[in-house]
């Protein structure tokens, strides 16, 4: 048995997901965009539009011509769609570029505290008796941290890495456990931090000070981009030209 699903079925799901507040917002960034590349001359070249195709079938492994045909079928593109994507990933790059590639140094420098990355490897548990217990057997070199991890973590793949968080910068950590967290002097343990969430037991493997590489360069440039953004969308009003639904009867509704 076949499934036909229909251009209406699509937008439906849309819809009935709640997704349309993203979609609107993602099709009002690519307006802005569009609109601010057009005023400041910003543009694209082909050899910057076959490098972009070249990265993004790299980056999904489509190593053959018929591998990127598939892509593009699965994901419903033509060719001239497919060249449209890969217009604006390159327009949207350029214009956060000439926006805010002079901001980077002042804005590093002055906030060079939050640039600050830690690697960790973390428990999460219920019982602050149990944290505190565990705390102090791996103080004691009772127990190893890969041991509590492979023992108290139900995800499969984060038991397996014992509990390893990867490189994440302060404010990707709770503001509670990022003041332990980078006050720590590598290798520690912290003593178990009580949260809302529940209780961390944390190793913290290494600090890293942080440098104005291409990385960070880009991560700045990304973040006041998309506050520019942001704030672009705030200030213009988005009219929606959808069909309104005609039951307003419903006691789903009016109960409340």
């Amino acid at each position: 048995m076949s499934i036909i699903i229909s251009t209406e079925d699509i937008i439906r799901q849309v819809k009935i997901s709640c997704n349309i507040p993203d979609v609107l917002q993602g099709i009002a960034r690519e307006r802005i965009i569009k609109k601010a590349s057009e005023q400041l001359g910003v543009t694209v070249t082909p050899e910057e539009l076959q490098k972009e195709g070249d990265s993004i079938r790299l980056a999904n492994k489509l190593v053959k011509a018929k591998d990127t045909w598939a892509w593009l079928e699965k994901h419903h593109l033509s060719l001239d769609e497919f060249e449209e994507f890969v217009h604006f990933q390159v327009l949207s790059r350029k214009l956060a570029n000439h926006l805010f590639a002079g901001q980077v140094e002042k804005i590093f420098y002055e906030n060079q505290i939050n640039f600050n990355t830690a690697v960790t490897h973390e428990v999460l548990l219920e019982d602050r008796d149990l944290a505190l217990e565990l705390f102090f057997a791996l103080q004691e070199g009772e127990v190893t941290f890969p041991e509590i991890a492979r023992q108290y973590i139900q995800d499969p793949e984060l038991r397996r890495m014992g509990g390893y968080q990867g490189i994440r910068r302060r404010m990707d950590f709770r503001p509670e456990v990022a003041a332990a967290v980078f006050a720590a002097k590598p290798p520690q343990i912290l003593k178990p931090i009580t949260t809302s969430k529940g209780i961390y037991l944390i190793w913290v493997e290494e600090i890293i000070q942080p440098k104005l590489d291409e990385r960070v360069r880009s991560q700045i440039i990304q973040d006041l981009f998309n506050g520019w953004l942001q704030q672009q969308i705030v200030a213009e009003t988005i009219q929606v030209q959808l069909d309104k639904p005609n039951n307003t009867n419903s006691p789903l509704i009016n109960s409340a």
